[in-house]
């Protein structure tokens, strides 16, 4: 496992009450390969709240990945959704869980909010 991940996957509870304010509720099963070994990880979500455990449970969803996809897409330099529609990995179950979870999901490096840029552009302070 590399540290971007293990901090990927530390920082969650503290941010969830922020990026999980829907009604969004479930239990998210990631799986992420390595050669021949698979790390699990159990994702509970609800609304703002979040539990992170290195198990194999029930799930209502499974998200399958290489762990250096998930390393991309912890560092921004990849996207969940377009990864799934190139078949980089694989998803299947409650798909509302694999859209709530990529909200975690840093942006791009380098990429601004383009009402910024438009503010900047017109000379407005913020």
């Amino acid at each position: 496992m590399t540290e971007a991940t293990e901090r990927f996957f530390e920082s969650l509870p503290a941010r969830a009450p922020e990026v999980l304010r829907g009604l969004v509720g479930g239990t998210l099963q990631i799986d992420l390969s390595n050669g021949n070994r698979t790390e699990h990880w159990l994702v509970r979500m609800r609304p703002g709240a979040i539990d992170v455990s290195r198990n194999r449970g029930p799930a209502d969803a499974i998200w399958y990945s290489s762990q250096d996809l998930f390393d991309r897409l912890v560092t921004g330099r990849a996207q969940g959704v377009s990864a799934v529609l190139r078949n980089e990995s694989s998803f299947s179950g409650n798909v509302v869980l694999f859209l709530a979870f990529r909200r975690f999901f840093p942006n791009p490096p380098d990429t601004r909010d383009p009402r910024e840029v438009a503010r900047e552009r017109a000379g407005r302070p913020r």
